[in-house]
């Protein structure tokens, strides 16, 4: 079985007050489906530069990402776009979730703008909460749901057209030991029973009991590639 996603070589640098730092340099790596890839590290480490680049978000300086076996690199910004829109899902730390809209309305937009008939979006959407465990409250909005239960609708939103592509970026930052562990969770069932990869970043060591891969780093380089305590694929999908 291929990878999903073949990082080679990335660097990338920013420029702060007329400082340059490297928050990348030289990383690469392969990512596989079905499997729930944790990407740890201290704050400041490159890991979410690294998150940014593999889902192309962003441009390396140097070094390339295929991703379902194309070239990000060789897209512009409205074919990239158009492949993040088909084939990735984002979880982000902040949940990224609309004042007004209720969970189903948070759920159903990723598939409106997928141009999906409103009848299938909305039957697509509750299943997605359903999947999270969010159905019964589908009606709220995020100023009536725990910061579990936003994380959880951020979930349903990311996996609702049921991406190839996963990123996760800080996901349990703002949860408690509870709710961090129920979303890890759900993040690796998602991985084990729909054949994603999903690519995890934090700095959360209680994570790692949870990961079917840790990849850490440090001061902007990949340090260490190791499996993690899940059960393992077969065979043919090691890296």
């Amino acid at each position: 079985m291929p990878p999903h996603l073949s990082a080679r070589a990335l660097s990338k640098s920013y420029m702060v007050q007329n400082i340059r730092t490297e928050a990348l340099r030289q990383v690469s790596l392969d990512l596989w489906p079905g499997e729930m890839s944790l990407i740890i590290g201290p704050s400041g480490c490159g890991k979410s530069t690294l998150l940014s680049l593999m889902s192309g978000l962003t441009r390396p300086d140097s070094g390339s990402v295929h991703a379902l076996g194309i070239d990000l690199g060789k897209l512009d910004d409205a074919a990239r776009d158009a492949f993040r829109l088909a084939h990735c899902g984002f979880v982000f730390q902040g949940f990224n979730l609309f004042p007004a809209l209720t969970a189903l309305e948070q759920v159903q937009i990723a598939l409106d703008y997928l141009d999906v008939p409103h009848a299938q979006a909305v039957e697509q959407a509750g299943e997605a909460l359903e999947l999270v465990g969010m159905w019964r409250r589908r009606h709220l909005r995020p100023a009536e749901l725990s910061g579990g239960e936003k994380q959880r609708v951020a979930i349903a939103r990311a996996v609702v057209k049921a991406p190839a592509l996963l990123f996760a970026d800080e996901p349990t930052s703002a949860l408690d030991s509870v709710n961090g562990a129920r979303v890890t969770d759900l993040l690796r069932q998602i991985a084990h029973e729909s054949g994603a990869l999903v690519a995890c970043v934090s700095h959360d060591p209680r994570l790692i009991a949870r990961a079917d891969r840790i990849l850490e780093m440090e001061d902007g380089c990949l340090i260490r590639d190791r499996r993690g305590p899940a059960p393992a694929l077969p065979a043919g999908a090691q890296a």
